[in-house]
């Protein structure tokens, strides 16, 4: 017993056994479970839901019955899986969001876009679909092959004849084992024109199939941004588009709201709507004040209500990058070909269905020729049996048993075995006049119809053109209009002509909030002055940038990583004055650990234009304008930077100007552009100037002929000096010393090329901004400490300075409008002004 259960016991190599075990698995998976075919473009599953629909008589023109029934049929005898597969599969079918042309015509709850589930399969009731019906049509003509069940007691079709290109047409999406296929819908009638293209033309190219089919279009609508996508996904079988809802900004009442009409695919309305109060809750997006989701059965409408002062368009961008609104949908036109997977272009897709109906009309019209023979052959026994009746009558009368006659009729008149028996059958009502004659021409309309079978067998040409009368019988009675948009362009343009132009304010703090604001917020203030609250910030935020610009003119962004992004004027919100702003991560792909080191206004790209770059380290370069002017949404890399260098600035140059830069510890270094040489975008730079350990580049300005030099320290203390003291060094120097540095005035945070016309605003850690003239402020030599520009209370610091051009009519104009601010605060403001100009006396004095 021992030896016979050893015997029993046999060794194997478990790497091997493994490797093999999951190779079949993996197979198993890929074949029958994971991945459709490219010729009806269903999986196993969906394929066998269909068969047991017909099977069992539930087709389009009967009555509903119980989903239970139908899911007990299909896993009964030909899925042997978990009947929730099998129902959430129909479920699925069912579903007018899911796919593009239903195959399941559903009735009671099947769920919702909203991620609701069905009702369980006892209370649901289903039938096959009008247009599910062309997927089985002539089946059972002898068109496609059959296949054992999993146990062999069934047969089960191994693919559907499918009179339409089903893989394009509904799409495909699946996980198998080591692969994925991700196909999306397409609009009936495009398909069809693709393939009646492609049957009269086989040379065609992808791109001329692509005016037939331009591209996917999803049962939910939405729009595709762009067709480089799409054309990439046509021609490798791989690509990405970016799907964006239908929305429109309308006027309610006085304030602006955006309506969303469509989603993108596969996309959960109420995941979306819970979203976006997320965000609103986290005040990561700012402005709306309510959220409504209006959907019914005509359609879907989500409404989002905005404040007043809020820009829609920028708004809406905002939830296109941090919502669902805006997602991508990966092509991956994977299916299975002759059994095996295999990625597909848009050609070969529909070459494949255009192959597999070729031998459906074959495989038809071969059937239909061996019934069409078989009835003639069983016609002509007819016909020589009514020429010689009386003698037939005579021979069946005189026979004892039927296989007599039988047998007698086949040796006397050379009949085959089924003409003598259809003799026998015969009613003698067949013996009338009128029946003979209808054998007759039935007989002739039979001849007929078997040469036209031979001739469509024969010609290919024939085959073909039955393919496409029957495509567009189809295209007829089941095309509809297209559900989504095709945009020509990636991003969404915006009409400039409606938006003014306007000068304006543009604040960003540290912390990366943004705004924009009218110039005539900010109102010149004398020397010394307190200023005014120009922005709401946090307690660890202040403002770091604050430049002027026009709405329509494009903004650079270079972020202290090197990177540079652009938006327009108009693309930043305009806020109120003591608002803090919007996230810049809103409206820039930046990353978490990045920021906006310089920002700079460009009106025009030229290529007699420069960018001069300098890092914290002192590393200088330049590089054309022009190479800037196409930058992606996700930004462009302008500066390889060294070690953990950071950029610290970039000015606008022509080509022929004397750059200055100014270091933490007060040296500066004056020398000319032309000593940096043109470098391409990505380079790393040259040094610009040396310094010591403890040193780092705080300024960088554009020497002007008739300026001077503007230093202002941590301590609020400030001077103008002549250029004129700054002889040209070469690059990468030490520089000169350009202020004196102590305890009372702090280390430099600004040096700026200034002149008696510009105004200065200075801005304080808190949040504080002062606007100044600059003629107010004295001119000293280089080795001076400076006089107190703006007062600065105890533990607060000079963060940033900003030059502002202005006229000074437009002065007049700012300080009329804020006439009766200054009435009510009057005495306050002189009080203010007697201290300061006390203390201007003070600091001209000891300087």
């Amino acid at each position: 017993m021992a030896e016979q259960e050893q015997s029993r016991v046999k060794g194997i190599n478990i790497a091997k056994e493994m490797k093999t075990s999951f190779m079949d698995y993996a197979m198993s998976v890929i074949v029958s479970r994971a991945l459709p075919d490219a010729r009806d473009g269903l999986k196993p599953v969906h394929r066998r839901i269909l068969y047991a629909m017909n099977d069992l008589g539930m087709t389009a023109d009967k009555a509903y019955k119980k989903s239970a029934r139908i899911v007990g049929e299909v896993i009964g005898k030909y899925h042997p899986h978990g009947d929730s597969a099998v129902y959430e599969t129909m479920v699925r079918m069912a579903q007018d969001f899911s796919y593009r042309y239903m195959l399941v015509n559903g009735h009671g709850n099947f769920g919702s876009i909203d991620g609701d589930s069905a009702a369980a399969m006892r209370y649901t009731e289903a039938k096959m679909s009008k247009i599910s019906m062309e997927l089985i049509r002539d089946i059972n003509k002898d068109t496609i092959d059959y296949q054992d069940n999993y146990d062999g007691s069934e047969r089960e079709p191994v693919v559907l004849p499918a009179r339409f290109p089903n893989l394009l047409v509904n799409g495909s999406s699946g996980i198998a084992v080591g692969m994925a296929t991700n196909i999306p819908p397409h609009q009936l009638g495009e398909v069809i024109d693709g393939v009646l293209a492609l049957s009269e033309n086989p040379e065609l190219d992808i791109a001329e199939l692509m005016e037939f089919i331009p591209g996917p279009d999803f049962p939910t609508g939405a729009e595709i941004l762009g067709r480089s996508g799409i054309r990439k996904a046509y021609q490798t079988g791989r690509g990405s588009i970016t799907l964006r809802a239908k929305s429109d900004i309308e006027e309610h009442n006085g304030k602006p709201r955006i309506v969303v009409s469509e989603i993108p695919y596969q996309v959960n309305k109420a995941k979306l709507i819970e979203k976006i109060a997320e965000l609103v809750r986290d005040k990561k997006i700012e402005g709306i004040t309510d959220l409504r989701d209006e959907s019914d059965r005509d359609g879907l409408r989500i409404v989002i209500e905005l404040r007043r002062d809020v820009n829609a368009n920028v708004l809406l961008n905002n939830l296109y990058k941090q919502t669902s609104l805006q997602t991508s949908f990966g092509i991956n036109l994977l299916a299975l070909v002759d059994g095996r997977p295999k990625v597909l272009n848009l050609k070969e897709c529909l070459e494949e269905y255009l192959k597999h109906q070729v031998e459906v009309i074959r495989r038809r019209t071969s059937f239909e020729l061996r019934k069409a023979e078989a009835r003639a052959h069983i016609l002509e026994g007819l016909r020589i049996a009514l020429d010689h009746i009386d003698e037939i009558i005579s021979l069946i009368r005189g026979s004892q048993t039927t296989d007599l006659a039988r047998n007698g009729l086949m040796e006397n008149f050379q009949l085959s075995y089924e003409q003598a028996q259809a003799i026998l059958d015969m009613r003698l009502q067949r013996l009338t006049g009128l029946e003979r004659d209808k054998i007759e021409s039935e007989y002739q309309e039979l001849l007929a119809r078997i040469a036209e079978l031979k001739a469509i067998l024969a010609d290919d040409e024939k085959v073909l053109e039955i393919i496409r009368e029957e495509l567009l019988e189809i295209k007829a009675k089941y095309n509809d209009e297209r559900r989504t948009i095709i945009s020509m362009n990636e991003d969404q343009f915006e009409d400039e002509d409606l938006i003014p132009r306007q000068n304006l304010v543009i604040t960003l703090t540290h912390n990366g909030y943004i705004k924009r604001l009218p110039i005539s917020t900010y109102r010149s203030q004398k020397r010394g002055g307190k200023g005014i609250q120009g922005m709401g910030t946090n307690d660890n935020d202040f403002v770091s940038h604050l430049f002027t610009t026009n709405t329509h003119h494009t903004i650079l962004f270079f972020s202290n990583k090197g990177k540079v992004y652009r938006l327009k004027g108009y693309e930043i919100p305009e806020l109120g004055r003591t608002a803090k702003g919007i996230p810049i991560i809103n409206l820039l792909q930046i990353d978490s650990d990045e920021y906006i080191s310089t920002v700079i206004p460009i009106e025009e790209f030229k290529d007699d234009e420069f960018l001069f770059f300098l890092t914290k380290h002192g590393i200088a370069k330049r590089t054309q304008l022009s190479s800037f002017a196409n930058i992606r949404k996700g930004g462009l890399f302008a500066i390889n930077l060294r070690d953990e260098d950071e950029l610290h600035g970039v000015r606008l140059t022509n080509g022929d100007r004397e750059i200055i830069i100014g270091t933490k510890n007060g040296m500066a270094i004056r020398f000319h552009e032309d000593d940096v040489r043109l470098m391409g975008r990505t380079a790393g730079g040259v040094k610009g100037i040396s310094l010591n350990d403890d040193d780092y580049v705080v300024g960088m300005d554009i020497i002007e002929e008739g300026h001077q030099v503007l230093i202002v320290t941590e301590k609020g203390y400030g001077k103008r000096t002549p250029i004129e003291e700054y002889r040209i060094q070469n690059r990468g120097g030490k520089g000169i010393k350009t202020s004196n540095i102590t305890d009372k005035n702090g280390s430099l945070v600004s040096l700026k090329i200034v002149s008696d016309d510009h105004d200065i605003m200075i801005i304080t850690v808190s949040g504080v901004i002062i606007r100044t003239q600059v003629e107010g402020i004295s001119i000293t030599g280089r080795n001076t400490q400076g006089v107190k520009v703006i007062r600065i209370d105890e533990g607060e610091e000079v963060a940033t300075v900003a030059r502002v051009e202005i006229e000074d009519e437009e002065i007049n104009d700012l300080e009329d409008e804020i006439e009766s601010d200054v009435e009510s605060t009057k005495q306050d403001e002189l009080s203010e002004e007697v201290e300061t100009v006390q203390e201007s006396d003070e600091e001209t004095d000891e300087s």
